[in-house]
């Protein structure tokens, strides 16, 4: 969170990418820190995915990721 906050005040748009079970632990930490950092979370478990699922699970998050991006 801390390197999406610095990308982003560099003036580079920047996203957050978690899997779901990390959602609740991302908000606490972002309202802790007081920070506002776009999160986009994708299905768990991402370690043991193979390639192909893991473009597959890209493509499923691509277009939520942009629209995060230029929002």
């Amino acid at each position: 969170m801390h390197d999406i906050d610095d990308i982003e005040r560099r003036g580079i748009p920047a996203v957050m990418i978690a899997s779901t079970p990390f959602e609740d632990a991302a908000q606490k930490q972002a309202d802790a820190l007081g920070l506002d950092v776009a999160r986009v979370f994708v299905p768990h478990p991402v370690q043991d995915r193979t390639d192909e699922e893991m473009h597959e699970m890209a493509d499923l998050v691509f277009e939520k990721v942009l629209d995060t991006l230029i929002r």
